[in-house]
């Protein structure tokens, strides 16, 4: 440790054994206070979100630039004191030698693990030809393992998210993505149980992350039964919060009222879980 805050090297070392046994929760917060208050409720560990993110900031899922986004992973990387995965999308390049550079740069973050993901920008081939998505997978395990190799990656196949649910090409890409060095396989978009243990079967004993989202009824023991892994929620908490704004704001505009200001968290509860629980920087 250094001081009373765990090093890189520790939050590493907690996170990949976090994925030898059990089932873990892992939330997406989109910016440092929503981290904080997430470790504050003992969760073991965090991870971006490339949406909640970008809606924080005005913009649109998928078009914020690599700079930004690193500058977004080493904030709440360095901000908080338990493990954080990165969201990063694709890589944020099409060639594999373009995907490890932007590895290499997601490594010098601090964060404990990252994803990549199977995804192009082309609606109509949504997903890289499987050879080439080989290829990327094998390119960010190398950059990770020339970093030194302790960054947990996972890397996702986006077929169920992007119109091509296809049970049997999934299983084929995640397959052959754990046999490329992956260390945790994610199908976001796979919703049955038939789905899951499908999956979950076919990568053992490599973990799975599960991604929950508003259409699931299913509960943490319900996944844990089936073999998952890791539970990560996306940009779901933070359309959440953006819900209950969108709501509030709607209702002055429209009607004038401020009901929706009713049972709201008092000013000084935030003020004394920030002051105890996250010493500000000094003042400039």
């Amino acid at each position: 440790m250094t001081g009373s805050h765990p090093s890189i090297a520790d939050k590493r070392r907690a996170f990949r054994k976090l994925h030898e046994s059990g089932c873990f929760v892992i939330p997406n917060p989109w910016g440092a206070g929503s981290a904080r208050y997430l470790q504050g409720l003992g969760f073991k560990a965090l991870a971006t979100t490339s949406s909640g993110f970008a809606h924080a900031q005005g913009l649109a899922d998928g078009v914020v630039s690599r700079d930004e986004m690193l500058a977004h992973i080493r904030e709440l990387a360095e901000v908080s004191d338990i493990p954080v995965n990165a969201d990063f999308e694709g890589g944020y390049a099409d060639d594999p030698a373009g995907v490890a550079e932007s590895v290499r740069l997601c490594v010098e973050t601090g964060v404990a693990g990252l994803s990549i993901e199977d995804s192009t920008s082309d609606d109509a081939n949504p997903l890289y030809p499987f050879d080439l998505a080989l290829t990327r997978v094998r390119a960010a395990r190398a950059a990770i393992d020339k970093a030194g190799g302790d960054v947990l990656f996972t890397a996702r196949t986006e077929g169920f998210i992007k119109n091509r649910p296809d049970l049997d090409e999934t299983i084929r890409r995640l397959r052959a993505f754990s046999d490329a060095g992956a260390d945790c396989l994610y199908a976001p978009g796979i919703k049955t149980r038939e789905q899951i243990e499908a999956v979950v079967k076919a990568v053992a004993p490599k973990p799975v992350n599960f991604l929950m989202s508003a259409a699931h009824t299913l509960t943490v023991d319900d996944l844990a039964s089936m073999g998952v892994r890791r539970i990560s929620v996306g940009g779901t908490l933070a359309r959440v919060a953006w819900t209950a704004f969108i709501n509030s704001a709607r209702e002055i505009a429209q009607q004038g009222k401020f009901g929706s200001f009713a049972g709201t968290v008092p000013n000084a509860e935030l003020n004394k879980f920030f002051h105890d629980d996250f010493p500000r920087r000094p003042k400039s």
